[in-house]
């Protein structure tokens, strides 16, 4: 019987029988089809392994190593890879899930087993033969009846026959073939055929519409569905503006009730999916006429695939399909779907007016104003974990969202938030997956950001992904800023959902990346309550700046300024081991580095256990969080601790960072008000998202410089804490020890110092090599040399392209580049646009390990000393020394016979001779000769930890202002009696005008008498003359004191608690609100002028039209009880 794969025969008949089987299975069984093209894929590549000198055996010998060493893809011709790829992928499928496999799969996969075998027959064989076309009349026919195909399970058992069978038939071999003299020389001669054969071949075109189907089908399938179901292919709809009224969708979607939810409209690779969006829509309004449900629209070129929900929202980019049960949910919320802008807020969850105001706002971007993006700026302490959940408790609802996914940095943050969820929402089942799997009904998953990096590409044994793009409807970020967003943007790309930020970063410190991931204008966020608002409104409290400066921290350790018996002790540690020179001074920045002095540490604690915040009675020290330095420092300041307080029996003070087994056991601990730990030393752990309200007092034992961190350090302390000093003893501030002249950094530097976020070091690499191309090119006159080692550059770039996995989502979302520069022509002729497309889209993208971190590192330091010699920068001698180190270091290795095998280059590195006379090709050289050798090198962990004894001082210790925040000050009131009205507060008349409490002709009489008397500011004569007659006593003092912020909303509490207000609403509210706590009375004739008019022309009547007559009454009484009843 004649078979596409006659032509193996009799030259390939060992593969002649896999081919056969494959397309002997084509329509009855789809599964066996695709076990047998990968295995016949896996032995002719194999084949070609064995036989071709020019190819590399890569780090394992799997199909899928083979298959994307560069040295075979680059063979290849274009297009053919995605096919391999393919027969690859779908033959994985066959035997490791059970993915419905279909006779159109089988079909496929038949026609691209031909396409590479033919290709490698053609290459390989002497003389080349010609081979013809792929024929579908020579499939058998499909069976009458359908047949039982095998399972996943039973293919894996012939698998392991069969490799069994290839074992004993490879040994076998083995006893049969020459000498490897003979071997080798057989190998050049094929490769050289292969070379001949190539230049003869004409070019085929692989790619464009099977493979962009396949494309399009990969993704369809891991969301589930089956591109060859009934009625899903080319289905035929009628109602098209066309001569026949007729059209055929490429893919439709349907419901199990048999309405379609979704069509896919394919075009051209080559093509943009534009082109598409318009078709797409004629052929869901068709669908809409037919059926009476109008489908979720996509449209795709395989590289960009788009979604259009036309009910709802414009077009928008999407990494992959839903699943039925996604756009099931989609189309039912249609009409499930309820109005959020004035929904009933769960005030069991939040009950502050600013919570109320922040969750309008939300609502009403997500409801109102479309938008799929919301940012709230919120100082630490003022409860964002509470509002996300009254968000999600809302949304929820009100079937916006089923599944919800909370992302944060830290595990501890997890923790911490997947308690409050779960202790106000338990019915969502919340799960950590860093922890624990999740479950089908899990409804709110807590992940770290790495953790779900990698989720994202796990699959389920169906084949589906185990989160597909559609998984989540909305994804909550905690600390949304700059570096999250620079790590991790591509997991917000993937995830089609609605996107809630949180950060306590101040409005306007967050960066415009951070604002455009949401949508917003930079420094507009969707809501935004700082720190200032807050202590001012009375939600957190303020903090008194001390700051404690040791003479060591500042100045370092000077040999002069010791005793006698320290400069003994000083020359017998640092004192050179050779040369026996004794340094001057020692550095400040070595304090709490690699020196830990006792007597400094022994201070600061002595300090804090004397002036810091004390709890039951004063007897106890409050609790206290201690920011080291680092792991050693943190140590030392424990052990420190332990020895001078040992009745507190090594519990009161504890280390909590992440090299601590248990430490979250410790967080836990620490978080209970009357157990142990008291004090906890912490390293980075407790710097964010760590709320402990019993907390009142830090010590800033390291220096920081990022305005960020230091006021998310400054959050650890701010939270309300009622009768933390007994009955009726609130919690009113927290202290803050600086030991490192933090808070003086920051009065003179405002906005402080913001680390610069690193690239990973392949990203660095693969970005200098960039650079060092096009200044190659750029050169006046380039010598073969240069021009081989631009060749090689190119060479190692494109062989990190073609490794790229191109199932990974981080790839995937760059598949048109990845596929442009898979070719090698492409490098060759680099422009400017071509730079910034490789630049912006591959440098980044992940390849995998075959190399250790020292190697890649030696890659990057020399680069970065070729490019510094091409562009004569001053990093030159510095890249020179360090090079010369690791020459030095290998010398010192030359027992190792790798390393004594380049050892003349190696001592050649040592002289002067070599770096006088060096050029670009030469350190290309070394790079690639030494590369391998530096992980002999001893690496220092760092210079070794000293520990001394050495009697520091303490100058002073003063109160210091907050930088940026003035709580520590009173204004200079420049009125006697605005002064004297401030500091009697507590007198009962100026009490009762404060809180807004209706006063009597005693109390003014009560007040007189203390302001007129002869201790008093002033006479009555000279008040008069101040302030006329007009002027009530009460009132100037209301205007004077202003009104309590807590008064003032309980006389508004009637509007603040109102379901129905918009956030408009609200924020005029909160500008009343603000007026009558800073000034103590309004005119009412204000709320229609300036400011009142910003939000409406009419001011209180264009927002407020229907309360209006109410608001204005309570201002009435608000006013009236300044003055006498």
């Amino acid at each position: 019987m004649p078979s596409n794969f006659d032509f193996l025969l009799p030259n390939w008949a060992a593969l002649s029988d896999d081919a056969r089987q494959t397309e002997q299975n084509v329509f009855a069984a789809p599964r066996t089809c695709a076990f047998y093209a990968r295995r016949a894929l896996e032995r002719m590549v194999k084949w070609v392994y064995d036989r071709d000198g020019d190819l590399r055996k890569p780090y394992q010998d799997s199909l899928a190593a083979l298959i994307h060493e560069p040295t075979f893809r680059d063979i290849l011709p274009p297009g053919l890879f995605h096919q391999v790829r393919l027969i690859h992928k779908l033959g994985n499928l066959a035997v490791h899930s059970e993915t419905s496999i279909k006779a159109h799969d089988g079909v496929q996969v038949t026609r691209m087993l031909h396409a590479f075998l033919g290709w490698v027959v053609r290459v390989y064989s002497r003389p080349s033969p010609t081979i013809a076309p792929f024929d579908d009349t020579l499939l058998p026919r499909p069976p009458a009846a359908p047949a039982a195909d095998r399972t996943a399970e039973q293919l894996q058992v012939l698998r392991e026959q069969l490799a069994a069978q290839d074992q004993a038939l490879a040994a076998r071999e083995a006893t049969l073939q020459g000498t490897r003299d003979e071997i080798d020389r057989l190998r050049r001669e094929i490769a050289e055929l292969r070379a001949a054969n190539e230049r003869t071949l004409p070019q085929a075109d692989y790619a464009e519409a099977a493979t962009r189907n396949l494309f399009i089908d990969v993704m369809l399938r891991e969301a589930g569905w089956d591109p060859d179901g009934a009625n899903v292919r080319e289905y035929r709809v009628v109602g098209m503006p066309n001569e026949t009224g007729e059209g055929y969708v490429d893919d439709v979607l349907w419901g199990r009730d048999g309405l379609p939810l979704g069509l896919v409209e394919a075009k051209r690779t080559k093509v943009s999916p534009e082109n598409g969006k318009q078709q797409a829509k004629l052929y869901a309004d068709c669908l809409e006429q037919m059926t009476g449900q109008r489908p979720i629209i996509f449209y795709s070129n395989g590289y960009e695939t788009w979604m259009w929900d036309d009910r709802n929202y414009p077009p928008r980019q999407v990494q992959g399909f839903y699943t039925q049960d996604e756009l099931q949910l989609l189309i039912n919320r249609r009409t499930s779907r309820q109005a959020i802008a004035n929904a009933p807020i769960n005030q069991q969850i939040i009950d502050r007016p600013y919570h109320y105001e922040a969750i309008r706002r939300v609502m009403e971007t997500f409801g109102v104003d479309r938008q799929r993006a919301a940012l709230l700026v919120m100082a630490t302490g003022t409860g964002k974990t509470r509002l996300a959940i009254a968000v999600v408790e809302t949304l929820m609802t009100h079937n916006w969202v089923r599944r919800v996914l909370f992302l944060a940095d830290r595990n501890a943050l997890l923790t911490q938030a997947k308690r409050e969820f779960k202790r106000h929402l338990p019915h969502t089942t919340p799960v950590d997956i860093t922890q624990e799997t999740e479950k089908d009904d899990s409804r709110l998953v807590f992940s770290t950001y790495p953790t779900m990096m990698n989720a994202i590409d796990d699959q389920r044994r169906d084949g589906m992904r185990r989160f597909g793009v559609g998984h989540f409807d909305l994804v909550i970020i905690d600390e949304a800023h700059r570096s999250v967003y620079q790590k991790y943007k591509a997991i917000f790309d993937y995830y089609d959902t609605l996107l809630l930020g949180m950060t306590a970063t101040p409005r306007s410190d967050a960066d415009r990346d951070t604002y455009g991931l949401f949508g917003l204008q930079q420094g507009v966020p969707t809501f935004a309550y700082e720190l200032d608002e807050a202590v001012r409104d009375g939600y957190l409290v303020p903090f008194r700046a001390i700051s404690v400066p040791t003479k060591f921290s500042r100045h370092g350790i000077r040999y002069a300024d010791l005793s006698d018996e320290e400069q003994a002790a000083y020359e017998a540690t640092f004192a050179d081991p050779e040369t026996g020179e004794i340094p001057d001074e020692i550095d400040a920045g070595a304090l709490n580095e690699w020196l830990f002095n006792e007597d400094t540490v022994d201070k600061i604690l002595a300090v804090l256990m004397e002036k810091g915040l004390k709890v039951e009675g004063g007897d106890k020290l409050g609790k206290t969080i201690i920011f080291a330095a680092n792991h050693d420092h943190a140590e030392f300041i424990v052990q420190r601790f332990d020895a001078n307080y040992p009745y507190w029996k090594g519990s009161f003070c504890r280390l909590i960072d992440n090299q601590v087994r248990y430490a979250q056991s410790l967080i836990d601990d620490f978080y209970v008000g009357d157990k142990d730990p008291q004090i906890a030393v912490s390293v980075d752990m407790l710097d964010t998202g760590i709320d402990v309200p019993e907390c009142v007092n830090l010590v800033f034992f390291k220096r920081v410089r990022s305005k960020t961190k230091f006021w998310q350090m400054i959050g650890r302390g701010t939270r309300l804490c009622p009768d933390l000093f007994g009955p009726g003893r609130d919690k009113e501030c927290f202290y803050v020890f600086d030991c490192c002249e933090n808070l003086e950094f920051f009065e003179a530097n405002p906005d402080g110092c913001e680390t610069r976020i690193v690239e990973p070091l392949k990203q660095q690499i693969f970005r200098r090599r960039l650079n060092l191309v096009d200044r190659l090119q750029r050169l006046p006159l380039r010598d073969s040399a240069i021009e081989t080692l631009r060749n090689d550059l190119l060479d190692i770039m494109h062989r990190d392209v073609t490794r790229m996995p191109a199932d990974n989502f981080l790839v995937r979302r760059h598949r048109r580049q990845v596929e442009k520069y898979n070719r090698r022509d492409a490098w060759n002729e680099l422009g400017p646009s071509e730079l910034v497309e490789i630049g912006e889209h591959l440098t980044g993208l992940p390849t995998p390990d075959d190399d250790d971190e020292f190697a890649r590192r030696f890659d990057l330091l020399l680069l970065n000393l070729q490019l510094s010699i091409l562009e004569g920068t001053g990093g030159q001698d510095r890249y020179q020394q360090l090079v010369r180190a690791i020459a030095q270091g290998l010398v010192e290795k030359r027992a190792i016979p790798a390393v004594n095998s380049e050892i003349e280059l190696i001592l050649e590195l040592q002289s002067d001779d070599f770096w006088e006379g060096v050029t670009l090709p030469m350190l290309e050289n070394v790079r690639r000769r030494l590369r391998s050798l530096v992980q002999f090198v001893d690496r220092e962990s760092g210079r070794q930890k000293v520990y001394t004894d050495f009697e520091d001082e303490i100058p002073a210790i003063t109160d210091v202002p907050g930088p940026g925040y003035q709580i520590n000050e009173f204004p200079d009131y420049r009125q006697k009696v605005e002064r004297f009205v401030r500091e009697h507060q507590t007198h009962a008349t100026i009490h009762r005008l404060k809180h807004n409490l209706p006063i009597h002709a005693a109390d003014i009489a009560a007040l007189e008498a203390i302001l007129f008397s002869e201790g008093g500011p002033c006479s009555k004569l000279q008040f008069v003359a101040t302030y006329g007659t007009d002027m009530p006593l009460g009132k100037l003092v209301r205007e004077i004191v202003g009104l309590d912020r807590k008064a003032v909303q309980e006389a508004f509490g009637e509007f603040l608690t109102r379901a129905n207000l918009t956030a408009d609403q609200m924020t005029f509210i909160g500008q009343i609100i603000d007026h009558l706590v800073d000034r103590g009375t309004i005119d009412p004739n204000l709320l229609i002028d300036t400011p009142f008019t910003d939000l409406h022309h009419e001011g209180i009547h264009g927002v407020l039209p229907h309360d209006a007559q109410a608001i204005l009454r309570t201002i009435e009484t608000i006013n009236h009880n300044a003055l006498v009843a």
